[in-house]
Order: structure tokens, then C-alpha cells, then sequence
């Protein structure tokens, strides 16, 4: 095979962490001499990174496998790779099932992609997931150029009872520390501005290298490099939340005033049923710690509805602890059954109609808290980050506060991005907005200042520079999730 002359195309379903992982497998292809494509039509090689972490997420990674069949059938195809969490979980069925599929390549094999696009990487492997890139992994990220992912850790140990992710991604293991600092200072030499660590559980990094306040100390060290503007973190467990890493985040202007914390449940009865522990009077003393030690910080969390066991009176505890709790930000989710879960076998199973009834209610619950939070804003003047032009209207640009996490809260829309004087907001630019109008999850302003951009001091990453940054032809060929 001429790799030169070989375009490859991507598809990368579901979250940060397999966006990370596609980026990955696209670096190492870039470096190996593949030319990388963003359209389905004219790949030779199609791999098709999974989701399946919840049952639509599933749906959606066998509805773009087959979708992508068809480029074998009459386009110009000639090998499909399917690779992700689907594959630990149904790689047999896929290879017996779906005969376009040439190769699968499983969450701990990442490092493979190569053998998998000019060989045969179908074999099951015996030990459980374990890969763990590192600073020196080849990687095309595919985000803006001003913000980026970067993953510190990987698996689970947590047991929840809702979650398979341990028996997709292996037991928890962090990356070395001074191998994240230095891929984020490659990052930010390269033009990032913002960067988001992710993890299963980004709470626990480092307890399994010997290290105490791990993530404080990670985040304390990144607030060190200047020329990133914010450095912020998802997926807090509650009960690996220290008051070290709330005095961290208090401390360091750079360090985002934003916490994700996945709460999952209100109801103590349902919480003990998923394995979480704990209940809502706890959650609120966490979160009233938590506002008392950061001033105006930004709060996201996610529940399960329709739980096994879950009651009519359960449902009303977690409606009262939302409206208890004021939460910036939130997601519901609607339980599904995953039939190797421990919540598979429980009894108690709600209907999906009385599911999708409460998320309705929770989020329109949470839709005017999420109003009345907004408000505070209007008439200020706010720091946000110029995010581009706004893929829904394009008379207006995007940008974002610091409490506004990338892809998943609201955002701030620009109706004018030039200063009197002429000098005009470009993506990547910190700016100062006034606020004109909040609406139940945007806010609509205009700039009013510019900041100037750091002159970096940092040195060039030690690896090609096409492996940090995007190349003319290297985003997947869509992002979904």
C-alpha cells in the first residue's frame, strides 16, 4: 500500500475522550505518511471511532458503521475500520455481522491503528484495556486551534452500577505528571488559549502514582504557563472533591472559576442502588462549600431519571434538590438498560414513557433557574473567549465565559465584534463584552475591549509540528456526540 497516496477519513462519535483517542490514532497515520481527509467520498480507509455508553449513543455508532459501509459498496472505500468502546463490548458480533467491517481496534489498542489499516486486527486481545498516550503520541487535534483536550488519565474504578465504563477502559490510570504539562505547553505553543482536562474520573489523578491532591497540583502547576488564558476540568467525582483543589482552583486567575461534578441522583434510596453512596442534604453542604470557597463560581452536574427502583417520591426528592441548588448548568439523562451493567438484573424497572416524562420536568425546572441565573449578567461587562462566526447564524460570532465549558453549556453571542477605532475580534481572542440580553441558557453582547495576546516563550513541541496542530485536511469527518 503507497501511504502517500492514501486518504484516510475519520468519524469520531460520543465525548472529549474519544475525540482524544481519534486524534491520536490520526497522528500516528499522519506520521506514518497517510493523507487525511474530511470527506467520506473520496477515503480509501474509513475508520469509525464508537460510542456506547448509553443506549442512543449505541444506535448511533451501528447507524454510522453502516452508513459508512456503503462508501466500500459504491464509493471509493476499499477497508473499513471500526474502532471505540462498541468494539469492547461486541467485537466478535461486529466482524460476524457487518462483513464490510475489515478491522476493529478496541480502546487499549489505540497504538494499533497501523496494523489495523494494512493488516488484519481482529484477534481479541487477552489483557484488559491499557493504553495511556502520552506527550511524545502523535496527535492531530481537531478542536480550534484555540482550545484543546487533554486527556490525564484513563478507566475506572468506581463501581457504579449504571456504568460499564471499567469493563470498556480498564482500571484507572493517570499520565505522568510532567508528561501532561509538557503536552499542554506544546498546546499553548502551538496557539491554544484554553485547555480542558478530561478523564473518567479526573478527581482521582495521580492517587494510583503516589501522588496526594493530585489534580490540585496539576491544575496549580498549568496556572504557570502564559500563555494559556484558562485551563479548566470535567468529570469531578463528589467524594474525591478535597478543599485543596477547591483552594487551587480559588487561587490561580487562570484556572476557571467551573466545576462539572456528576451528581447522578438526589435520592439516597436510588443513589445506594447505583453504587454512589451519599445523598442530597450531603450535595448541597458540598456545593455551599464549594461557593463559599470560589466566589462566582460556575456549577454543571448530570442526573439519570427512571433509575430501577426509582419511585414517584424519588423523582420529587431530586426535583426539590434541584430547585435546592440553583445549578448553573445540567443534563439529564434517560436510563437505559445495558445488559452487562450491575443495574441490569434490578427490579423495579420504570416505563419509558414515565422516563421521558421526568426528564421533561426536570429540565423545565432547571430551564428557569438556568433564566434567573443569566440575568445577573445583563448590563456587565465580561471576560469570554472568541469562539468564531456562529454555525447557526452567521451574522452573529460566538464567544464564551469562563463558566461555559465548550460544547456542552450555553454560550455568549456577539452582535458586534469591532471596537470604534476599527480593530476587529478574531477567533482565540480574549475580550471584554458587554452583556445586553440574557435568555434562558445565552447571553447576546457586544465587545468593548481586546486583550492583547502573550508573546510565548516557549519552545517548539519536540515532535512534528502537523501532530498539534490542524492541517488543511485533518479533521475527522465529523464530530458527533
Amino acid at each position: 500500500m503507497n501511504r502517500a497516496n492514501t486518504k484516510v477519513g475519520f468519524v469520531s462519535l460520543g465525548c472529549p475522550k474519544n475525540l482524544v483517542d481519534s486524534e491520536v490514532m490520526m497522528g500516528i497515520l499522519s506520521r506514518e505518511g497517510y493523507e487525511l481527509t474530511p470527506h467520506a467520498a473520496e477515503a480509501e480507509i474509513l475508520v469509525v471511532n464508537t460510542c456506547s455508553f448509553i443506549e442512543s449513543a449505541q444506535k448511533e455508532s451501528v447507524d454510522t458503521i453502516l452508513e459508512m459501509a456503503e462508501h466500500k459498496k459504491f464509493g471509493a472505500a476499499k477497508k473499513l475500520i471500526v474502532a471505540g468502546c462498541l468494539v469492547e463490548r461486541y467485537r466478535n458480533q461486529i466482524l460476524e455481522q457487518v462483513p464490510e467491517v475489515d478491522a476493529v481496534v478496541g480502546t487499549g489498542e489505540v497504538e494499533r491503528i497501523i496494523e489495523a489499516v494494512e493488516g488484519d486486527l481482529k484477534v481479541l486481545p487477552a489483557e484488559p484495556p491499557a493504553f495511556l498516550y502520552h506527550d511524545l503520541t502523535p496527535r492531530i487535534v481537531t478542536t480550534p486551534k484555540h482550545a484543546a483536550y487533554i486527556k490525564i488519565a484513563e478507566g475506572c474504578d468506581h463501581p457504579c452500577s449504571f456504568c460499564i465504563i471499567p469493563q470498556l477502559r480498564g482500571k484507572f490510570r493517570s499520565r505522568r505528571f510532567e508528561s501532561v504539562v509538557k503536552e499542554a505547553e506544546n498546546l499553548a505553543a502551538a496557539g491554544a488559549r484554553e485547555v480542558t482536562l478530561i478523564g473518567q474520573d479526573t478527581t482521582s489523578y495521580g492517587e494510583d502514582l503516589g501522588l496526594r491532591d493530585g489534580l490540585a497540583k496539576l491544575l496549580s502547576r498549568l496556572a504557570e504557563i502564559n500563555e494559556l488564558a484558562w485551563v479548566r476540568f470535567l468529570y469531578a467525582y463528589p467524594n474525591r472533591v478535597t478543599q485543596g483543589l477547591l483552594d487551587a482552583l480559588a487561587a490561580h486567575p487562570r484556572l476557571v472559576k467551573y466545576m462539572d461534578m456528576p451528581l447522578q441522583h438526589a435520592s439516597r434510596n436510588v443513589l445506594a442502588r447505583m453504587k454512589r453512596g451519599a445523598n442530597g442534604d450531603a450535595f448541597l453542604k458540598l456545593l455551599e462549600r464549594i461557593r463559599k470557597t470560589i466566589p462566582g463560581v460556575s456549577l454543571r452536574t448530570s442526573f439519570i431519571v427512571g433509575f430501577p427502583g426509582e419511585t414517584e417520591a424519588d423523582f420529587e426528592e431530586l426535583c426539590d434538590f434541584v430547585r435546592a441548588a440553583k445549578l448553573d448548568w445540567m443534563g439529564v439523562f434517560e436510563y437505559s438498560d445495558v445488559d452487562n451493567a450491575g443495574s441490569f438484573p434490578l427490579d423495579g424497572k420504570v416505563d419509558a414513557e414515565t422516563i421521558a416524562g421526568r426528564r421533561d420536568k426536570l429540565m423545565a425546572i432547571q430551564k428557569k433557574i438556568s433564566r434567573e441565573n443569566l440575568k445577573r449578567f445583563k448590563g456587565q461587562v465580561v471576560r469570554a473567549l472568541v469562539e468564531g462566526e456562529s454555525k447557526e447564524n452567521p451574522l452573529v460570532w460566538e464567544a464564551r465565559l469562563e463558566g461555559m465549558a465548550p460544547e456542552i453549556d450555553g454560550k455568549l453571542y456577539l452582535t458586534d465584534v469591532e471596537l470604534p477605532g476599527g480593530e476587529i475580534a478574531t477567533m482565540g481572542d480574549m475580550v471584554r463584552v458587554e452583556v445586553e440580553k440574557a435568555d434562558a441558557y445565552d447571553l447576546i453582547g457586544r465587545v468593548v475591549e481586546i486583550e492583547p495576546r502573550p508573546v510565548s516563550k516557549l519552545q517548539p513541541a519536540p515532535i512534528p509540528a502537523e501532530a498539534l496542530t490542524r492541517i488543511a485536511t485533518g479533521a475527522p469527518l465529523r464530530v458527533l456526540g
